[in-house]
């Protein structure tokens, strides 16, 4: 593991094991490398039936998968739910980035995550979806605290993964390892809006599967 200068990190409450929601690999990354640099114990916990079309949300699992592997962190891959996804977005399908829609998206993620912690044991649950510089940390922290709430002694951490470098180590560590380098949020609706932006820019529309993060791009 490459070594990066980081603050040592402690979990809320005098914790030390935590269930990590992951979105992908290039957003976990960062994250994963900062708990393992801490010595957190962490298991990946990966529940995104946003992710749409299958042949994206196979790619994304499976490079997850593959970083967990590298260095033996637990992963569990619950059931992709795609179904459930799209019927609790009807209505919600103009909504803009940031907006309703997300929130539902992020609610339905957090409460698996949080009933999956309240089942085995884990007191203290996250996600690496903060890290993006393109999501709203607030609104994310918002629905991971409500997913919480419910469970005694649970806590939803509100780490900002973003600060002190963290961002930018995202995207060393996704040129390092080449991760698949995604282009849209994940939707269906994401992706539909972002090819409408391409078109009107004069860009070509995303052509899943085909790009990867690397020293030269």
């Amino acid at each position: 593991m490459q070594t990066f200068e980081r603050e040592k990190l402690y979990l809320p409450e005098g914790q030390n094991k935590l269930l990590l929601h992951s979105c992908c690999a290039p957003c976990s990354g960062e994250v994963m490398e900062a708990l393992l640099s801490s010595e957190i114990d962490f298991t990946i916990f990966f529940y995104n039936p946003n992710i749409h079309p299958r042949k994206e949300y196979d790619i994304r699992k499976d490079e997850n998968i593959r970083f967990a592997e590298k260095y033996n962190i637990p992963f569990i891959d619950a059931d992709y739910d795609v179904d459930e996804w799209f019927k609790r977005a009807r209505g919600m399908e103009d909504e803009p980035e940031r907006g309703i829609r997300c929130t539902m998206c992020f609610d339905m993620r957090f409460v698996r995550t949080a009933l999956y912690a309240h089942e085995h044991g884990f007191n203290v649950i996250s996600s690496s979806l903060g890290i993006s510089r393109w999501k709203n940390m607030d609104q994310i922290n918002d629905c991971g605290i409500r997913a919480a709430a419910p469970y005694d002694g649970m806590t939803y951490w509100t780490f900002n993964w973003r600060k002190n470098g963290g961002s930018s180590r995202m995207i060393e560590i996704s040129k390092r390892e080449e991760f698949y380098q995604q282009e849209y949020c994940g939707c269906a609706y994401s992706l539909r809006d972002t090819n409408n932006w391409r078109v009107q820019n004069g860009r070509k529309k995303i052509n899943i599967g085909v790009q990867y993060y690397s020293d030269e791009k």
